[in-house]
């Protein structure tokens, strides 16, 4: 069966897909889950459509992207805890990260990593850095395994089945819910600023 004609931005990943077909989705995904530019959710929208048009099974696609994205994340949260409290003590002032700093966003994201960590796997830039940054800050690994698995499991089932039922038309729907996803995106960036904020009040207040 001939390969769909992927619409729009999609359109640059045919050639990858169609060489290495379920090696690519996976690869993509892994890497991009921990820090390299890749992408990841792009070529899982495109693999969608392939299966929709028959060219891959679904199910393979969505096991492999999950597998992927979960390895890929569990390498960043190995890389943040090995080496990220080294250069965040190192480099960290460079960009206003006092140790102060740093130790109150540890304890933050102590108590609040889980819900970051799902809900940063639909976020452009939190999905490739949530594994560093829940290592670097020594979130308990089972902990972060079990809500990033989450993440990953809801990531992948939305964009594989929405690829997989409308097709081509799938960057008119992306567009849509991307549009939506800069309000969620800032009512989420508020909420945690007055997480934080309520934090530091409420130490001062401690001391």
């Amino acid at each position: 069966m001939a390969a769909p004609p992927l619409p729009g931005p999609l359109a640059h990943l045919a050639p990858l897909l169609g060489h290495y077909g379920y090696w690519a989705v996976g690869a993509v995904v892994l890497v991009e889950d921990f820090g390299v530019p890749a992408p990841g959710e792009t070529i899982l929208l495109a693999a969608g459509v392939y299966a929709g048009a028959g060219r891959l099974n679904v199910v393979a696609v969505a096991a492999i992207a999950f597998v992927a994205a979960v390895v890929g994340d569990n390498i960043g949260y190995l890389i943040g805890r090995v080496g990220g409290r080294t250069l965040v003590h190192r480099w960290g002032r460079y960009v206003f990260l006092t140790p102060k700093r740093f130790e109150a966003a540890e304890e933050f994201f102590g108590r609040h990593g889980g819900k970051i960590v799902t809900v940063a796997r639909f976020i452009e830039g939190l999905r490739q850095a949530n594994g560093i940054i829940a290592g670097t800050t020594g979130m308990h690994w089972r902990r972060f395994l079990a809500y990033n698995a989450l993440g990953a499991a809801l990531w992948v089932g939305l964009w594989t089945t929405l690829a997989y039922l409308v097709g081509n038309h799938i960057t008119t729907v992306y567009d849509e819910i991307s549009r939506y996803q800069l309000y969620i995106l800032a009512a989420a960036a508020a909420l945690i600023a007055a997480f934080v904020v309520r934090h530091f009040v409420r130490r001062r207040r401690e001391r």
